[in-house]
C-alpha cells in the first residue's frame, strides 16, 4: 500500500528547491532545538526521541503494513507521514527523518536485506581488499527518494527543524564485515587489528559514502544531522582513536562548511565520550550510564549534550517517571546546552502516551 497524506510537494525546478530549503532553515532557525544545539538560551528545554518515528506507535503499524523496511524508506510519501506521525501526536520539538543506517550501501548496489528480528544481512560481506572495489561513490541520483521528500518534509513542518541522519563508519564496517548484527565483532575486531591498513581503507571508504548521504539530506533541506555509531561502544578508548576517530572525523569536516549543527551518537561509550567529542561533531549524544554531569566533565567544554533517559524507565508508572526525568534535568542544570532524548532509542511496545507525557513534562518543568 502507499501511504495517503496530505501534503505540498517540493518545487521541482532547481531554483524552486533553493527557495523551499532556505525559507525551512529560516523558519527554524530560532527554534528551542537549534538554539540548544548551539548553546544558545532556549524558551524550555528542547525533546525528541530516537526511534520515534516507527513501532511504537499503532499510525505507524498501519501505514507499515505489508511493506517491507527497505522498500519503505524510498517512498516518500510513506516516510513523509512516518517523519510526521510523532511530530503530531507528542509535540516533540524536532523531528527524525524515517530512513535507516544501510540505506546508502543499499543504494550503491551492496546486496543486502533488513530481516525482521534479525536486522541488516549482507549476502557477500566485505572482507578482503578486492571487496573494497564495491563500495562507490555515492550521489545524489542514488537517492532521489531523500531529496523529494526532505522536500515534503519541510513543506509540512513549517518551525519544526528536521533532522538528517547516517550511520558512523564503524557501524557499517561491522555489518559489512561481519554479513550482519554481532554481539562481539570478531571478524570486524580481527581485521582492525590483523590488517589495519585494509581497515583504515574501509572506514574512510565508508565515511566518503556517509558524508554524501548527509549532504544530500541537508541539501534537501535538512536542519541538523545526527550519526549513529550504534556498535562503537565494543572499542577501548586507544582502539577508537586510532581506528575510528579519523574516519568520523572525516564524515564531520565534510559537512561543516553546510553550517548546520552535527550530533554524534553512540551506544555504550562512557568511556569514549571525550574522544567522541574531538570527532568534530557540535552536540554529543550521551547514552543513560553517565549522567549529563559527569558527561559534561568527559567531553569538555565548547559542546551541547543530548539525553539521557533510560528508555526503560518509561515502562513505570508516571510519578516513577517524572522522578527520573526530574533527575536527568537536574544533572543537566549547568550544560552549556541541552536537548533531552532518551538514552538509546524508543522500545517497540513502549506506550505511546508515556511519550506524550514526557514531552510535556519536560516543556513544563523547563520553561523560562
Amino acid at each position: 500500500m502507499r501511504a495517503k497524506i496530505l501534503c505540498v510537494s517540493a518545487n521541482d525546478s532547481p531554483s524552486g528547491q533553493q527557495t523551499t530549503t532556505s525559507a525551512g532553515r529560516a523558519a527554524t532557525h530560532d527554534s528551542a532545538f537549534l538554539r540548544a544545539c548551539r548553546r544558545e538560551p532556549v524558551p524550555h528545554t528542547p525533546v525528541w526521541f530516537m526511534r520515534q518515528a516507527g513501532r511504537s506507535l499503532p499510525e505507524y503499524l498501519k501505514v507499515r503494513e505489508g511493506i517491507a523496511m527497505l522498500d519503505s524508506c524510498m517512498m516518500p510519501e510513506l516516510v513523509t507521514e512516518i517523519t510526521l506521525q510523532p511530530v503530531r501526536r507528542h509535540k516533540v520539538d524536532a523531528a527524525i527523518y524515517f530512513s535507516d543506517i544501510v540505506v546508502p550501501l543499499k543504494a550503491i548496489g551492496i546486496d543486502l536485506d533488513i530481516r525482521p528480528g534479525v536486522g541488516p544481512v549482507i549476502a557477500e560481506p566485505i572482507r578482503t581488499r578486492a571487496d573494497l572495489a564495491r563500495l562507490r561513490d555515492l550521489t545524489p541520483d542514488d537517492v532521489p527518494y531523500v531529496t523529494e521528500a526532505i522536500g515534503m518534509l519541510t513543506a509540512e513542518l513549517g518551525e519544526t527543524p528536521l533532522i538528517g541522519f547516517a550511520g558512523a563508519p564503524f557501524t557499517l564496517a561491522s555489518y559489512l564485515v561481519e554479513g550482519g548484527p554481532s554481539r562481539n565483532h570478531e571478524r570486524t575486531k580481527a581485521m582492525m587489528y590483523g590488517d589495519p591498513r585494509l581497515w583504515a581503507d574501509l572506514v574512510d571508504r565508508l565515511a566518503e559514502i556517509t558524508a554524501a548521504f548527509l549532504t544530500v539530506q541537508i541539501e534537501a533541506g535538512a536542519s541538523a544531522v545526527q550519526l549513529f555509531d550504534s556498535w562503537v561502544g565494543a572499542l577501548a578508548p586507544a582502539d577508537y582513536r586510532r581506528s575510528v576517530l579519523p574516519a568520523s572525523a572525516k564524515v564531520f569536516d565534510a559537512v561543516a562548511a553546510h553550517g548546520v549543527p552535527r550530533i554524534h551518537f553512540g551506544v555504550g561509550t562512557g568511556e569514549l565520550l571525550g574522544l567522541m567529542g574531538e570527532a568534530g561533531a557540535d552536540v554529543v549524544g550521551v547514552d543513560w550510564r553517565v549522567p549529563l554531569d559527569e558527561a559534561a566533565r568527559r567531553v569538555g567544554p565548547g559542546k551541547a549534550l543530548q539525553g539521557n533517559l533510560d528508555p526503560a524507565v518509561l515502562f513505570a508508572p508516571t510519578p516513577a517517571v517524572e522522578e527520573k526525568t526530574r533527575e536527568v534535568l537536574d544533572a543537566a542544570a549547568g550544560l552549556e546546552g541541552h536537548i533531552f532524548n532518551l538514552g538509546h532509542g524508543v522500545m517497540p511496545s513502549m506506550d505511546p502516551d508515556a511519550l506524550t507525557r514526557l514531552v510535556e513534562y519536560v516543556h513544563t518543568q523547563t520553561a523560562r
